[in-house]
């Protein structure tokens, strides 16, 4: 997962000619959006990576409403934050949670949030409103002492799993992997309808595994990705760079 300050996004998320039109019907996935909900460090790029490779649209982060509408998928800021109000523009999407190991998640985010924070400041961080409004919701950013405290962020692992599962107990409509695992990819194809195209396309099963992107003390990876199917998370609009005008509640660190 790497996050780059919203006034470069246009020159590293998208291809430009790309970024604010769709292009020619691709591929669509089986129940309109797709929202991934895993938290930072839980393989976000790679399951954006590998959906760009099924053919989707895809917006690893999405801070306007057109990227969203020229999405078919969004993962990482703001959908692990803002899953129920999504659930609620979005009739019809899907939801996929991605699982961690909390030992390595923590080493992974602990890291993140080191290069991170000074950008995270409400008032003089340059990343853009959203992204910190996410993070200030789910990590308590500018709210605890240290984000960084080992029991601090398990504890915010632990409660973002447990109310993501909470909310979708029961729904069909909602997926939770770990891109770790033997076969993870063709499990996620087949819950979006497109394990019959990836079938077609190559008799290796090891292709319906996920790419290992972003590891280790890389957090630019997506950045580096070079994809046409990738949209621009500050794609503009007839409403500019307008974001939803919805509110989430505000919540104890």
């Amino acid at each position: 997962m790497g996050y780059t300050p919203a006034s470069r996004q246009a020159d590293t998320d998208s291809n430009p000619s790309m970024s604010n039109t769709p292009s020619q019907p691709e591929p669509q996935a089986q129940g309109g959006k797709i929202f991934i909900l895993g938290l930072p460090r839980t393989g976000t790029t790679s399951i954006s990576v590998a959906l760009l490779e099924a053919g989707l649209k895809v917006a690893h982060m999405a801070f306007t409403k057109r990227a969203f509408e020229l999405a078919d998928a969004v993962a990482d800021t703001p959908c692990f934050s803002d899953y129920r109000q999504l659930d609620a523009l979005f009739p019809g999407a899907r939801f996929v949670y991605l699982e961690r190991e909390i030992s390595g998640w923590l080493a992974s985010m602990q890291m993140l949030l080191g290069k991170m924070l000074p950008h995270l400041d409400e008032k003089t961080g340059y990343f853009h409103p959203v992204l910190k409004r996410s993070f200030r919701h789910t990590f308590g950013v500018g709210q605890v002492a240290d984000p960084r405290d080992s029991e601090h962020l398990t504890n915010c692992y632990q409660r973002h799993r447990q109310e993501v599962l909470a909310y979708f107990d029961g729904r069909q409509d909602f997926l939770s992997l770990d891109v770790s695992r033997q076969g993870s990819l063709g499990t996620l194809l087949q819950f979006l309808g497109l394990a019959a195209e990836a079938n077609e396309s190559t008799d290796d099963e090891q292709e319906l595994n996920f790419p290992k992107l972003n590891v280790g003390r890389d957090v630019a990876g997506w950045g580096e990705y070079k994809h046409p199917n990738k949209i621009n998370a500050n794609s503009a609009g007839p409403q500019s760079r307008k974001f939803f005008d919805y509110k989430l509640e505000e919540r104890s660190a």
